[in-house]
């Protein structure tokens, strides 16, 4: 007799789903922080004096001295955050406190805007300032991590003209100061003593800093807050009796870019409270040992080490590999030129890769690269039919793309690149298509999934029918003109392509100008609820309203498959406030821009270069007060307002996502 245990199942991770409350907030004083900075000043005097007396030896000095600056950086972290104290000045007294111990080339402001700038574009090649070290090869991080804070004066010259003066006037004071220091202890022969009290030591100290808070959470995880939060950095679990006090709690890191305003003590608290939450929206997760886990495969480590995970988890399970990235030389074997600015690229796929490399229409590829010396990573669609047996993608060059600058102008035939296999989810299911009739939106080169999954469409699916918009601003700029063309020839009587062009003069009157839904609708002559399943891929601008009209007008949500530019591919549900026209008021001028899901009134303002004040993105600082004055927003969570400020309409802008239609902010309005 046998007996059967039925598994639970869970559904599929959803990054969509909202924020979960971390029930924690900013505490009036983090004695903790207290503690830790005082310990670290005595540390680091004791050693101090005890060098200068010759008490001990230079190495005793070294490892006491490393220990209480990197015991500080906590103590400027969390300042930089506001999560010292729910009363502003007193983080802004500990983060300048202990920024001289860390790293005194900058000011602490430039330091806070920095590291901010590092939670806004985590993982980005071009604009993650730690990404010097999260991306480093293996034989690049012994030289990177003891200078880690070195590339943030480069941030700092990047980004000069947004400062304020006193900041940069700071920072200028902070490095000449450490510079005469320097020089003044080599001209009074006491530059050893200098160097082992601190030179060294805060070497040291960066170097740990640099692996354990910098590539230990965030290697090999690519995506950017943009594309899945909650895959930005991972929590290291398991070992907790150490790993916890040793790492200040950084084992947690997940939680902290999530909450940034949370209190480093209190990010343990935070994740039991929501772990369900955390793994139901597809949190990273690695082991102690280095084991990546996705969410199912974390509860199954869980079940199986079961006690022994606080102290030492050492049974390994079997993965699938979903928690890790898995990468294959690839030859490319064609270059074809599309237009002026993009081109096709295929690639050779070896016998031994072609089930790994078998794809599904709409997926995409992720290419590693290195340009200039500097590691890339982007993903681009497959453009080629399922059943073609070649591997191809659409490239457009993009202003200060690294990598789509790179493959237009310099990619040859015959050069490797590093690529992951097919992912992504971008179609519908055959299961799920109601009817054979489909309509495609695409603009510029959102065609290249559309490619695909016309053409595999209509070569697996003799009855299905197509119609495709697709916007450009010219023929010269249009991509797979060619294709297209054959592709509507070979199928006259199922696929019908609409050009919509909106800077060509000799253009069809009928087809000229941006499109939209209501152009859409006029030339598709049917009932838009008709259409088995719609395709939206371009600009969000356009795909976001496109999807709300097709809503609107009585589309079932399951029915209209959505992928924007600029993030990671994501299932639409109904209810979605997907797009809000949002007017900003800021120094006297007036502002107009676009949110949409998931961005608050912050990232979409600053997304838009619209240079609006912010700090510590957490809700902590209130920096970001901005006053509604039309429409609704949904806020977060509040840890700097009062009760008055809130009543008068004023919000945490970084905590704030548009509800209505249109919004209305004003950063210029105060309090009364």
């Amino acid at each position: 007799m046998s007996t059967m245990t039925e598994q639970p199942s869970f559904a599929a991770p959803d990054s969509t789903l909202p924020l979960p409350d971390p029930g924690e907030r900013v505490p009036t004083l983090s004695w903790p922080i207290v503690g830790i900075f005082t310990l670290s000043l005595a540390v680091f005097a004791g050693a101090s004096v005890a060098a200068v007396n010759h008490a001990v030896p230079a190495t005793a000095t070294i490892a006491a001295s490393s220990v209480a600056i990197f015991m500080m950086f906590t103590v400027l972290h969390d300042a930089s955050h506001y999560s010292i104290s729910s009363h502003r000045w007193v983080n802004v007294a500990f983060g300048r406190g202990a920024m001289l111990f860390v790293s005194p080339l900058i000011s602490f402001s430039a330091f806070a805007f920095i590291h901010i700038e590092h939670h806004r574009n985590t993982n980005d090649d071009d604009s993650d300032p730690d990404h010097f070290v999260s991306a480093a090869t293996y034989w690049q991080l012994p030289f990177r991590f003891p200078i880690m804070d070195l590339p943030y004066l480069s941030c700092l010259a990047r980004n000069i003209k947004r400062r304020p003066r006193s900041e940069i006037a700071e920072t200028a004071f902070l490095m000449s100061a450490t510079v005469i220091a320097i020089a003044a202890a080599a001209v009074s022969g006491h530059l050893w003593m200098f160097a082992v009290v601190y030179l060294i030591p805060s070497r040291v100290a960066m170097f740990v800093l640099a692996w354990w808070f910098d590539w230990l959470p965030h290697h090999d995880l690519d995506d950017t807050p943009r594309e899945n939060r909650y895959r930005t950095t991972r929590n290291r679990m398991g070992s907790e009796w150490i790993l916890t006090p040793l790492l200040l709690s950084q084992n947690y890191h997940l939680v902290h870019h999530l909450h940034p305003s949370i209190p480093f003590y209190r990010y343990v608290a935070a994740w039991r409270r929501n772990e369900d939450a955390y793994l139901e929206r597809g949190a990273a997760i690695g082991t102690v040992f280095g084991q990546q886990l996705d969410p199912q495969e974390y509860r199954e480590w869980k079940q199986l080490n079961g006690k022994t995970i606080p102290l030492l988890p050492i049974r390994r399970i079997h993965t699938t590999g979903a928690g890790t990235r898995t990468t294959h030389p690839l030859t490319v074997s064609g270059i074809e030129q599309l237009t002026y600015n993009s081109v096709r690229v295929t690639f050779e796929i070896p016998d031994s890769l072609r089930e790994e490399f078998r794809f599904k229409p709409g997926q995409h590829i992720t290419i590693h690269h290195r340009v200039d010396g500097q590691p890339v990573r982007r993903n681009y669609s497959i453009c080629t039919s399922t059943t073609s047996g070649v591997l191809a993608i659409g490239i457009r060059k993009v202003d200060g793309g690294t990598f789509s600058t790179y493959a237009v102008d310099n990619l040859r035939v015959g050069d490797i690149l590093e690529v992951e296999p097919p992912a992504g989810t971008f179609g519908a299911p055959r299961e799920s298509v109601t009817s054979d009739h489909h309509v495609a939106v695409a603009a510029g080169s959102g065609i290249t999934p559309i490619l695909s999954l016309v053409a595999t469409t209509l070569e697996t699916t003799p009855n299905s029918r197509f119609r495709l918009f697709y916007g450009n601003r010219s023929a010269e700029s249009t991509m797979f003109a060619t294709e297209l063309y054959e592709l509507a020839t070979r199928y006259p009587e199922r696929l019908r392509v609409f050009h919509i062009r909106s800077k060509q003069p000799d253009h069809p009157e009928g087809l000229s100008g941006r499109i939209n839904t209501p152009l859409i609708v006029k030339l598709l002559d049917a009932d838009v609820t008709a259409i088995g399943t719609w395709y939206l891929c371009g600009p969000t601008d356009l795909i976001t309203s496109v999807r709300s009209d097709l809503l609107a007008n009585g589309v079932p949500s399951e029915q209209v498959h959505v992928e924007l530019f600029g993030g990671a591919t994501r299932a639409a549900k109904a209810g979605d406030e997907l797009e809000s026209t949002v007017s900003i008021k800021l120094s006297g001028a007036d502002h107009q821009l676009t949110s949409t899901r998931g961005s608050s009134v912050l990232e979409a303002a600053l997304a838009n270069k619209i240079n609006v004040p912010y700090s510590c993105l957490g809700g902590a600082c209130g920096t970001c007060r901005a006053k509604v004055t039309s429409g609704s927003v949904s806020m977060d969570q509040n840890l700097a307002l009062s009760e008055t400020e809130v009543k008068q309409g004023f919000v945490l802008t970084c905590q704030s996502h548009p509800i209505t239609d249109t919004v209305a902010v004003d950063y210029d309005s105060r309090p009364t």
